[in-house]
């Protein structure tokens, strides 16, 4: 029997796991795939505060030897459910492990674009977090797929650091909030590609060029340096639908003590309803979570 078990072994999962044990509660984490979540993806952190400069490789690797010293059991099987009652089962491939409290922290990934050579060419052109990435395309051309209010606010984001910012959106409206649109049209770097996909990608070793169709099935390669995509995030909650409320994009909701309506059951990290997503709050949320856990097992 363990006092808590941890789903998720991204920057959320580890950061609860270094939290509940140094309060001396013992901790299994369960991770279906590598430890480290999306964030190893990221070539070069620069928004984290006090590590600068670091990869999201080397980053999820401190991470996670910091959580092993102090005493976690992490083991890599994948969590297909999560039974409620006076000791919660939490149910893998492989076994079922009692406890006898539950953080989810299964994050969420980016709905891709499902264009050849997409995931190859992550980190090396393609990314799908401005914020964490766009510096490194200072000065340079770049593109953004989407219409929502996240599209419209990394190309905006975006205009104040490359050269140019090609918006491509698959309709000849955008979802986004007026307020943005309006901006978006202001800004004398941004060019609207509208009622179009991208439906290639030209690389050598990095990201060249993105071939766009209309719908009168045009095509025309724009070439860029960049290319941020913004069409929507997909949480991992699919296994606890039926244990916790999520809300209609299917995030587990909680708000900021991490505590879902099941007692016993937290979340944290990206599965989470919430408005900042950034690698900082996923942090927050593991130290968060992991403290309500605790008082939970000593109330």
């Amino acid at each position: 029997m363990y006092d808590i078990i941890i789903v998720g072994a991204g920057p959320a999962g580890l950061t609860a796991a270094i939290y509940a044990c140094r309060a001396a509660k013992s901790v299994l984490v369960l991770e279906a795939a590598a430890y480290g979540g999306q964030i190893i993806n990221t070539p070069d952190i620069e928004n984290y505060p006090v590590a600068p400069h670091i990869s999201g490789f080397a980053f999820a690797t401190k991470l996670y030897e910091q959580a092993k010293a102090l005493g976690a059991e992490i083991r890599f099987e994948k969590v297909t459910d999560v039974l409620d009652g006076a000791e919660k089962q939490v149910v893998t491939s492989k076994e079922v492990y009692p406890c006898r409290a539950v953080i989810l922290a299964t994050g969420s990934v980016p709905r891709k674009l499902g264009v050849k050579g997409e995931t190859e060419l992550v980190g090396k052109g393609i990314s799908y977090c401005a914020t964490c990435d766009g510096a490194f395309f200072r000065g340079r051309t770049v593109a953004v797929v989407g219409g929502g209010n996240t599209a419209l606010e990394d190309a905006l984001y975006l205009s104040d650091l490359a050269e140019k910012v090609y918006l491509i959106h698959r309709r000849d409206a955008f979802r986004a909030d007026g307020g943005s649109v309006e901006k978006i049209r202001a800004r004398g770097n941004i060019e609207l590609v509208l009622n179009s996909t991208v439906t290639a990608l030209s690389a050598d070793s990095r990201l060249q060029g993105v071939t766009v169709t209309d719908r009168a099935g045009e095509s025309r390669t724009l070439a860029v340096n960049g290319l941020f995509v913004a069409v929507g995030r997909i949480p991992a909650n699919r296994a606890f639908e039926k244990l916790v409320a999520l809300d209609d994009a299917g995030y587990a909701v909680a708000g900021e003590d991490c505590r879902t309506g099941v007692p016993g059951v937290f979340v944290a990290g990206d599965n989470r309803t919430k408005d900042v997503r950034q690698l900082v709050t996923a942090a927050a949320d593991g130290a968060v979570a992991a403290t309500a856990a605790v008082k939970y097992l000593e109330a």
